[in-house]
């Protein structure tokens, strides 16, 4: 729920327990204003929740990866380099926790196969055992993504 409040000065605030992201609003706040506020926030969520992600599961497959960045990709979740710089789509905080968990892992495998071959997969069942599960469920509710507003 996104609730909207005038404000003295622009902020965000989410309540966990109502699940409300309370927005204050300024005099002369444009809508544009108001959209990319909310974005930013998601997007520093997002880095958050995935630095957090990426600090629990490289260790547990013995990776070290060198940098995170958020994208705005409309069709990939995640990318990984040779060099170790992983990608992951801001959007994917939209998502419940195992599917994020999902595609950090997916990404951080690939530090050790670097390609979708049988082996790669392996790696992932190492600390991910419902990989197919998790797959099949992204691309269904990849369809279903929240429209923050509309244009």
């Amino acid at each position: 729920m996104l609730r909207l409040q005038p404000a003295a000065r622009s902020h965000c605030v989410f309540d966990p327990e109502t699940r409300e992201l309370r927005v204050g609003v300024t005099a002369g706040l444009s809508e544009a204003q108001l959209k990319e506020r909310v974005k930013l926030w998601f997007q520093a969520e997002a880095k958050r929740l995935f630095t957090e992600r990426l600090a629990l599961f490289a260790p547990q497959l013995g990776v070290h990866y060198r940098s995170l960045t958020l994208s705005s990709a409309g069709t990939r979740w995640g990318s990984c380099t040779v060099a170790g710089n992983i990608r992951l789509n801001w959007r994917l905080i939209h998502y419940a926790p195992a599917l994020i968990d999902y595609v950090v892992v997916h990404e951080l495998a690939h530090l050790r196969e670097m390609n979708h071959s049988p082996a790669f997969w392996a790696v992932v069942g190492e600390v991910f055992t419902d990989y197919d599960g998790a797959r099949l469920e992204l691309r269904r509710r990849s369809h279903e993504m929240p429209v923050l507003f509309g244009d």
